[in-house]
């Protein structure tokens, strides 16, 4: 504690100083005092005030400290700020490229899908005789393995993605790192035997030939639609516009983040028939209010 002795010089008097051990700091100012029956003589008075070592030196660290913390919490903050702006930078980057990547593969399959069906059709119609038997096969087997592809999607997520396939198919269960990932590897596999069927049927005439052409082509119309739902709107991977808003997707799409979450085992593994496999094992409650929570983010969003 800082103490404070004021002292007048005066003839005789004894001289007050500080102690030892205490720091001094001297104040020293001339007072002029009147007198009537003498001259004006200066009157000098000193002041000492001793301030504890002991106190400052305490006090000095607790304020040195308080401004290093002041400064290490605003260098966290910059550092925070510029992780932040990085990672959505590196995010938007990655969502531009899948984007890219899509709209690629899509506009590429679709038009050789289109101009597949329509050569095949008039190169077959070339001699006046329609093949009637043969279209309409080619168009009801692209509609059965369309939905067919439902049911071996569920099978195969089930049986062999998280079995034997777990270690490909879990870097989708894991953030991603990239614009891309291992899982995507079944895209491709899936792919082979549709560009097969699509190549048999569309150099062979016949009734076996359309058959493999429908399937083909149905296996084709699934994986463009899995794209846009799965990746697009479950994962938003890229934008889907206004599929977003479609109370059906909607559905779909909370019915597949459930599945992340491993509510019920996994339940379900299935894509498009998700809110029917949620029904059956009493996951409607929860359903209903994933969608809610999507309905939320998304008017947020806007």
């Amino acid at each position: 504690m800082a103490a404070r002795i004021s002292v007048a010089t005066a003839p005789r008097a004894p001289f007050l100083g500080p102690k030892p051990g205490a720091a001094l700091r001297t104040i020293a100012s001339v007072r002029w005092i009147s007198r009537p029956e003498r001259r004006k003589r200066p009157n000098l008075t000193v002041c000492f005030v001793l301030e504890d070592e002991k106190l400052r030196a305490v006090n000095e660290p607790e304020a040195e400290e308080d401004g290093g913390g002041v400064g290490r919490a605003i260098s966290l903050a910059e550092s925070v700020a510029e992780r932040v702006a990085q990672k959505m930078a590196r995010k938007k980057s990655e969502r531009f490229t899948y984007l890219v990547a899509a709209v690629m593969s899509s506009f590429g399959i679709t038009s050789m899908a289109v101009m597949a069906v329509y050569y095949r059709f008039a190169w077959h119609m070339e001699g006046g005789e329609i093949p009637y038997t043969e279209m309409f096969g080619t168009f009801a087997l692209s509609v059965g393995a369309a939905v067919g592809m439902e049911f071996w999607a569920r099978w195969a997520h089930k049986a062999l993605w998280h079995a034997s396939l777990w270690h490909m198919h879990e870097s989708h269960h894991r953030p991603r790192e990239g614009p891309f990932e291992l899982n995507d590897v079944f895209a491709i596999i899936n792919a082979v035997p549709a560009i097969a069927l699509l190549s048999y049927g569309f150099f062979h005439t016949g009734l076996v030939p359309g058959l493999c052409f429908g399937a083909g082509l149905g296996i084709t119309v699934f994986g463009m639609a899995y794209m846009f739902v799965h990746d697009g709107l479950v994962h938003r991977r890229f934008p889907v516009g206004p599929i977003a808003e479609v109370p059906y997707f909607r559905r779909v799409a909370a019915a597949h983040q459930i599945h992340h979450t491993d509510k019920f085992d996994g339940v379900p593994y299935g894509l498009f028939l998700g809110p029917k496999e949620l029904e059956e094992v009493g996951g409607i409650p929860e359903l209903e209010e994933e969608i809610d929570r999507r309905i939320k983010l998304s008017k947020k969003s806007r």
